[in-house]
């Protein structure tokens, strides 16, 4: 490495800035261990002023698994056979202002639950599709090749898991993709994934990464529940190129 990296947290959120990396080189064996341990601390990690082609980010992607290039879609990724690990986001091109995207804190919001609420999602098993939580239906009613899309069939995972890693339980309930739990009534299921979904999207587990031309930025998809926010004039453009990194 040409210089060493440096750790900055952003705003005091969960997120941070990994500065003094050129990502177009190849990362040696001081870096990437670097990376590795502030990625475990802080789920959402920027690199600010890379300038990286599509074979580049998929070699860096490459330092944590199997990269894949995917279309852009917002949300991770648990109705899967295997869910993928992290995710990486480019940014060629963004709008004047806004355009960015948000990011929610699964662990902390899992951490500020109740005692009642852990214990009675202890052992829960959620049941993920694509677009077919709750939200899912809500963003997509009226478009049902958008809606529900049955090449992925419908997955089943612990509505809390651990993180391999850091060892930190999760809150893994999405509502755009979550649409019930093992013997739960929908409506039952609907309210409780609703009412999951405003606990952990609350400002104090939440980012909104505003993007800067050359940021490249790698989420925790286990750790962390994420959106485009859709703020942005439909007259300019966003571009991102974009990884997902399943495990080796």
């Amino acid at each position: 490495m040409t210089r060493t990296p440096t750790l900055r947290q952003i705003n005091g959120t969960f997120a941070a800035e990994a500065l003094g990396i050129d990502l177009a080189r190849p990362l040696d064996t001081e870096t990437l261990p670097w990376i590795e341990q502030a990625f475990a601390a802080h789920p959402v990690l920027v690199f600010p002023e890379q300038d990286l082609g599509p074979g580049e980010l998929a070699a860096f992607g490459r330092c944590f698994g199997k990269p894949k290039l995917h279309s852009l879609v917002d949300y991770r990724h648990a109705y899967e056979d295997e869910p993928p690990r992290l995710a990486i986001l480019h940014a060629k091109e963004v709008p004047a202002s806004k355009g960015g995207t948000i990011f929610a804190d699964m662990r902390a919001a899992y951490d500020a639950l109740s005692d009642e609420m852990k214990r009675r999602l202890a052992g829960m098993v959620g049941l993920h599709g694509r677009h077919d939580g709750p939200a899912g239906v809500r963003l997509y009613e009226g478009d049902p090749e958008q809606r529900i899309d049955r090449a992925y069939p419908e997955k089943a995972r612990p509505a809390v898991v651990t993180h391999p890693v850091s060892g930190r339980r999760i809150l893994f309930v999405n509502p755009l993709h979550t649409h019930g739990f093992q013997a739960m009534p929908r409506d039952e299921a609907w309210t409780l994934i609703d009412q999951l979904a405003d606990h952990s999207t609350q400002d104090r587990f939440t980012y909104y990464h505003q993007w800067r031309v050359g940021d490249v930025l790698m989420w925790d998809e286990m750790a962390t529940m994420h959106r485009g926010a859709g703020d942005y004039r439909p007259d300019e453009r966003r571009v991102l190129l974009r990884t997902i990194v399943y495990p080796s």
